[in-house]
């Protein structure tokens, strides 16, 4: 797999020094908190290690990078594209900074823009496509920012604190990112 540079971070492989990494965010829920619900038990040891192995040794279909910091290859978050649709030419992208003293300095939009740029310019696909909910507005900001568009939501999808929220459905065509 390819290291993307970026102007900060390089979009780069697993290494065996990111599983430390990982494991310091996967069970905080200021981290979490705005994750699918594969984070809403405690994750084991075992558990964070065999999917670190899985993505190490390449056995996963989802195309997934480590954002780092571009000088030193430090661990900064991941970014994936999964659900990859070959026919129809489509992925879904996750992305999470797990380091909180990198949160809300740019480097998630600057992951996604990387990221955008090889899926649409080296693996030829037409869309990219995401949910986020609605009470993560530092992410929806985020998209917006890195031109995805509001295409509708998903009512009363999501439950947590004791109430029902939306799940907000987002993506960005080749077209858009190529006029941008």
């Amino acid at each position: 797999m390819p290291q993307i540079f970026g102007d900060r971070i390089v979009l780069r492989e697993y290494r065996d020094s990111d599983l430390d990494h990982i494991r310091q965010w996967v069970n905080d829920p200021e981290i979490t908190n705005t994750l699918s619900d594969n984070f809403l038990y405690p994750h084991s040891k075992y558990e964070t290690e065999s999917f670190f192995r899985m993505m190490v040794e390449g056995k996963s279909s989802n195309k997934s990078f480590i954002i780092a910091v571009k000088d030193s290859l430090e661990y900064i978050g991941q970014i994936d594209l999964y659900k990859i649709d070959w026919k129809n030419r489509f992925a879904h992208l996750a992305v999470v900074i797990g380091r909180k003293e990198y949160l809300g300095k740019g480097y998630g939009s600057e992951a996604i823009r990387l990221l955008q740029k090889f899926t649409f310019e080296e693996l030829n696909l037409n869309r990219i496509e995401l949910e986020v909910y609605e009470y993560n507005e530092r992410a929806y900001k985020c998209y917006l920012k890195c031109g995805f568009k509001e295409e509708g939501r998903y009512r009363n999808k999501i439950y947590t604190k004791g109430k029902y929220r939306d799940s907000i459905c987002m993506s960005i065509l080749r077209s858009e990112y190529e006029q941008a």
